[in-house]
This record gives C-alpha cells, sequence and structure tokens, in this order.
C-alpha cells in the first residue's frame, strides 16, 4: 500500500513539448491511485503570482522594444512571482505530504533567462538562495520535441502567450540548454514527447511510480 509523502515533480521543455498535457495526464493517474496531488504552473500557481503573469505577457505584446521591459526587469517579475509561489503554494503543500507537479519550474529560468537572454547566473542564483529555502525538485521530466511537431502543436492553439512567439533559433538554443542542465542528472529524464500517442504518458507514469514506490 502506497504510503502518503511529500514529493516535488516537474515538467520542463519548449513551448508545444506537451508538458501541460502530459503533466496534467501523471495528475490523473496518480489521483486514480488515490494519492493526494497538485498541479500547478510557472509563472503563476497563486492570485497574486498569476497577475505577475498577465503583467510579463502584455510587456511582450507591446509592439515598440523602447516600451519592454529590460531582461533583468523581465527576469525579477518572473522571480517575485516564484517567490510567492513557493512560499504560498508549493511548500505548503509538500509539508502536508502531498505530491506536487510543477508546470515549469527554474530549469526554465535558466534556459530563457541565462542561456536564452544571457542574464547573469549568479544574479539568479542569489536570488534563488533566499526564495528556494533548499527547495529542489525529486523528479524532473525534460520532454524533447522535433521542431515540426512544436510548430504544428503552437499552430492548433486558440490563445498564444509569449512562450508561443520565439524565432525557431531561440526554442533550439532553449531546447538544447534544457538538455546541457539535465545531463548525468540521476533524477531527470530526457524523453521524446513528437508522437502524439499515449506510451509518453505510460513511461512518464512509470517512471514516477518507480520513485514514489507505487504498486
Amino acid at each position: 500500500m502506497f504510503k502518503q509523502k511529500q514529493f516535488f515533480i516537474v515538467f520542463e521543455g519548449v513551448e508545444g513539448c506537451g508538458k501541460s498535457y502530459q503533466s496534467k495526464k501523471l495528475l490523473n493517474n496518480l489521483k486514480k491511485k488515490k494519492i493526494k496531488t497538485l498541479l500547478t504552473r510557472e509563472p503563476g500557481g497563486t492570485k497574486s503570482a498569476e497577475l505577475i503573469r498577465k503583467l510579463i505577457l502584455i510587456d511582450y505584446f507591446k509592439k515598440s522594444k523602447k516600451e519592454k521591459f529590460d531582461r533583468y526587469t523581465d527576469t525579477l517579475l518572473y522571480l517575485a512571482a516564484r517567490n510567492e509561489h513557493v512560499k504560498t503554494k508549493i511548500l505548503p503543500e509538500l509539508k502536508k505530504k502531498k505530491v506536487v507537479i510543477c508546470d515549469r519550474f527554474v530549469d526554465s529560468t535558466l534556459a530563457y533567462q541565462v542561456f536564452g537572454k544571457k542574464v547573469k547566473i549568479n544574479f539568479i542564483k542569489n536570488i534563488h538562495n533566499h526564495i528556494l529555502q533548499g527547495l529542489k525538485p525529486n523528479l524532473t521530466f525534460v520532454l524533447k520535441v522535433s521542431k515540426k511537431t512544436a510548430k504544428d502543436r503552437l499552430s492548433k492553439r486558440k490563445n498564444k502567450n509569449r512562450y508561443d512567439n520565439f524565432s525557431e533559433s531561440f526554442y533550439r538554443k532553449a531546447q538544447n540548454s534544457f538538455l546541457k542542465i539535465a545531463k548525468n542528472k540521476k533524477n531527470y529524464f530526457v524523453l521524446n514527447s513528437s508522437n502524439n500517442d499515449d506510451k509518453l504518458e505510460k513511461e512518464i507514469f512509470s517512471i514516477t511510480s518507480k520513485f514514489l514506490k507505487i504498486k
């Protein structure tokens, strides 16, 4: 019989990789096993953090580059949203011995802001030391997707956000960044998400079951 315990799972990857879809599938599969599970996302996850998310997205869609936030202002907004999210949702839910699944987390900041926008990594690390309080994912899934599949999925989206409008070269760099971050880490699993079938869902649940010791 499964003994409920706190466990933090993160899904990472570029837009169109299917991480939001797969995180919802994992949530449903864990709930079927009567495991107390919460699904959340970044940026966002709480009322205050979602307000910051809207501010970030509005800024991106401004036509004039002169009106846009500086890259460090932009990064600080992401970190502000994370601070609210971690302190008011993730940590309290983990303390209740829940499994928390998060759609994006720290690695997205490294891939997009550090590798993508060249924000200094120590700038982010210093702030994370205060925000995270030692919090790290127990399990991270990095979903790798082909350019064609990602493009096809994004074209079908009704509601676009800033992540859906980056250049293909930016996506390629971001995906390579996620792969570098995951390299040689035992609790990271890089999985191909290009095929539209249920094999990936089953593989994710199988890996999660082993970590949680679900029979």
